[in-house]
């Protein structure tokens, strides 16, 4: 008895076909919505590529399941053109003209949501108001000035990953730290993840055991183990219904977002802050943030919140106020004169850094000419939670000159800068430049004077540069008096001994005068004249103000020879 192949029973009516066809594409776009996670949302982008690649797997389908009633007719080219078109007219008609209308739809939303036709509109998302910068930024302590950028804070916190000896093996850092105020200082936070995928299956049971904290003024990171059973079961290390943003899709269909942030509250909780993002002019134009979620990383519960609490620090990104800026400053007297002509048209420098001031974080920027030249003409401030936005008119020198005449005071020890950050010294708008070796560790820092960029000081740490800097700001007479820092004293006397020794690649020389117990630590690579000096000599020290804790060593700003 012969065997003859079994073949897979295809419906043979129109209804049967169409109903394969529609389990079929149900079927695929379910995958491709677990996996994508598009919004359901007019507005989103992938709304539409999730619509066509449904239409698209719907008419390969019907394809698929009528070839067989044309596979054994003889056909030209041409009458296969025109039995597509007729397969389609008879097949697939609604699903074409659904997708004709999608297609109408986005191509119209995109005209209408174009800058050229809603200039007013997009310049206004941005509220901007002409600030004093010596009356309202203030001179912060030096217990609030952070000292590291988030790539040595990155490179600090995975350091850290070593104090989880009993668990190093199962988990990483994941490089995804975020900048914020906890308890008063300016902290940047960062969870642990997953070490690969059956790391994930071994461990996904009590979650993620702890995140890494890593104070920016202070350079100490710590690792916060999360009390026993608490473990942040949603995190981006989640492959599956646990990752932060298919929590979100599933409890939120319709909301498009920004990338969650990790932050933790006062109480040191973690959570993922996912900012609600909207679309306000036309369809797709406008981007703007309108409230978040706050999603608990150790139960999954969330809450939306139009006005989010005070605790949380990142709301809008700086990218984003970067880019509403930009239109803010190019479209200023229109469209074309933002192309043509560009009278008046500022933007942003290519860089942010950000500021802890008042329990909140801003992010800064500096805004420069439409020729991007050497020289800027202000800089931003805005609160990152709340989008409140200053400009002061600082004309001076752009980070990036900034940065190259700091590395030039150094350039022997070969430091590179990080992005600077902007601070208000006496009165002044003052780059303040960490700089970090090879290693990405920080081991010196700079001033810069915004208007006058040659004027740069240095300093192994930030009391000393401080000190040369307002020196230096007094002889170009900037200043009209430089004064001295609270923590700052005066000694004179006689030299009676003189040590030295190299730290970390520096040459440090240690000098006590007649009559005192202590040694007054100076960095030949701050005060160069320090190298000449020699025993006996009458100098005048400026030192930090000694405390009742204070050793035999005090560090000294400079040391002069009257």
């Amino acid at each position: 008895m012969d065997q003859k192949k079994r073949k897979l029973a295809l419906p043979k009516g129109k209804l049967g076909r169409t109903v394969l066809c529609a389990v079929v594409t149900l079927l695929a776009g379910a995958v491709y919505f677990y996996l994508a996670l598009p919004a359901i949302n007019l507005q989103d982008g992938d709304f539409y590529a999730f619509l066509l690649f449904l239409g698209i797997v719907y008419i390969v389908c019907a394809a698929l399941t009528t070839a067989h009633e044309r596979a054994r007719e003889v056909r030209t080219p041409q009458q296969k053109v025109k039995d597509g078109i007729a397969f389609v007219r008879r097949n697939c008609l609604p699903v074409g003209i659904l997708l004709a209308l999608v297609l109408a739809v986005a191509v119209a939303g995109k005209i209408i949501s174009l800058p050229i036709f809603r200039a007013s509109a997009y310049r206004e998302l941005l509220d901007v108001q002409t600030g004093d910068f010596a009356q309202e930024v203030t001179q912060i302590s030096f217990s609030e000035i952070p000292t590291l950028d988030r790539t040595s804070a990155n490179y600090l916190g995975d350091r850290q990953m070593g104090t989880l000896s009993d668990m190093v093996s199962q988990f990483e850092y994941s490089n995804d730290s975020t900048q914020i105020n906890y308890q008063g200082r300016p902290v940047r936070v960062a969870p642990i993840g997953y070490a690969d995928i059956f790391k994930w299956l071994t461990n996904r049971k009590d979650g993620l055991p702890a995140y890494v904290v890593v104070d920016m003024v202070t350079q100490q990171a710590q690792v916060v183990r999360l009390p026993a059973g608490q473990g942040m079961k949603y995190s981006f290390s989640e492959p599956l219904n646990r990752n932060v943003m298919r929590q979100l899709r599933f409890q939120y269909p319709t909301m498009m977002f920004s990338t969650p942030e990790f932050e933790i509250d006062e109480d040191g909780h973690p959570w993922w802050i996912a900012p609600r993002l909207v679309k306000t002019i036309g369809l797709f134009g406008g981007r703007d943030i309108r409230g978040a979620v706050l999603l608990d990383a150790v139960t999954g519960e969330s809450e939306y919140y139009e006005t989010v609490p005070t605790w949380v620090d990142t709301l809008y990104t700086p990218q984003l106020i970067m880019e509403q800026y930009d239109y803010h400053g190019t479209l200023v007297h229109g469209f074309v004169n933002s192309i043509l002509g560009q009278r008046d048209v500022t933007m942003t420098t290519d860089g942010y850094n950000y500021i802890a001031m008042n329990d909140d974080v801003y992010v800064y920027t500096g805004v420069t000419s439409a020729n991007a030249d050497q020289s800027n003409l202000g800089f931003l401030l805005c609160n990152m939670r709340t989008k409140e936005t200053r400009y002061y008119v600082a004309p001076g020198a752009t980070e990036a000159a900034a940065r190259a005449s700091a590395e030039g005071v150094v350039q022997d020890l070969e430091y590179v800068s990080t992005f600077p950050l902007l601070l208000n010294i006496s009165g002044q708008p003052t780059y303040f430049i960490p700089l970090m070796d090879a290693t990405n560790l920080v081991k010196s820092y700079a001033m810069v004077n915004v208007a006058q960029y040659q004027i740069v000081a240095t300093g192994s740490t930030v009391p000393v540069c401080e000190s040369t800097y307002i020196a230096m700001l007094a002889e170009r007479g900037v200043v009209q008096s430089a004064g001295l820092p609270e923590s700052q004293t005066v000694s004179e006397g006689r030299v009676e001994e003189i040590r030295s020794a190299v730290l970390e690649g520096t040459s440090w020389y240690y000098i006590r005068l007649e009559g005192e117990d202590v040694f007054y630590a100076v960095s030949a690579a701050q005060d160069r004249d320090v190298i000449v000096l020699d025993v006996g000599d009458e100098v005048t020290v400026s030192h930090a103000a000694p405390e009742e804790s204070s050793g035999p060593i005090l560090e000294a700003y400079s040391v002069t020879v009257p």
